[in-house]
């Protein structure tokens, strides 16, 4: 499917889909929107120590770079596992130039060679960081009590419905720790109740610049 790079409204840039009138993250603003959703009401609910992470849909790596910038912030420990079927490629991610965006031009190297990390091998990018990525369909997840938090960003409803079924979710419980996380920028009805019916405890919070509401559910 052809693929472009568009500027979204706070000025970042994403990758649209033009087939499916998809973008990677949102219009409205996908820095904006990285942070509200995975950091603001993901990440910062863990204030010290080691955190597991899995994201679903590593996509750009945008998630992972902003992550990486605030465990250096708040001295976490994070090891991070990316799950992505169809990877972008380096000229893709260097003509998103997140790096320039988010101030950090230190960590263009450091973002680089996540992108360039071998799949299905842990690579050491930082003192605090790990990173594994994992090229597979996301129904093909099985681990099993490991996770602290997880950043569930794949393509919407609209397009991948099969991604955000009953039998998704309850790999995502069975892939958290008691207490963990996970956050999605999704607000759908059909997606709460998915996520309740396989345990989840689950909250509408205020959404990223436009968009109402989103989900977070935690594992009783």
């Amino acid at each position: 499917m052809k693929r472009r790079i568009i500027t979204t409204a706070d000025g970042s840039k994403t990758i649209q889909i033009e087939d499916w009138n998809e973008q990677y993250h949102s219009k409205h603003g996908a820095i904006q929107e990285a942070y509200h959703v995975f950091i603001e009401h993901g990440l910062r609910l863990f204030p010290e120590g080691k955190v597991n992470i899995l994201e679903i849909g590593f996509g750009t790596g945008l998630n992972a770079l902003i992550t990486l910038k605030e465990a250096a912030r708040k001295n976490l420990d994070i090891e991070y596992v990316g799950v992505e079927a169809y990877p972008v490629t380096l000229q893709e991610v260097e003509a998103l130039e997140y790096c320039d965006q988010l101030q950090v031009p230190q960590l263009k190297s450091i973002f680089q060679n996540m992108h360039q990390a071998s799949w299905d091998e842990q690579a050491f990018i930082s003192d605090i960081f790990k990173l594994t990525k994992q090229k597979k369909d996301f129904r093909d997840i099985d681990q099993k009590n490991l996770f602290n938090l997880i950043y569930f960003d794949a393509f919407g409803a609209r397009v991948q419905p099969d991604l955000w079924t009953e039998n998704v979710f309850a790999k995502m419980f069975l892939a958290l720790r008691t207490k963990g996380v996970l956050v999605t920028y999704s607000a759908k009805g059909s997606v709460r109740r998915a996520l309740q019916a396989v345990g989840f405890e689950v909250e509408r919070l205020p959404g990223p610049p436009g968009k109402r509401e989103m989900l977070r559910a935690i594992k009783p």
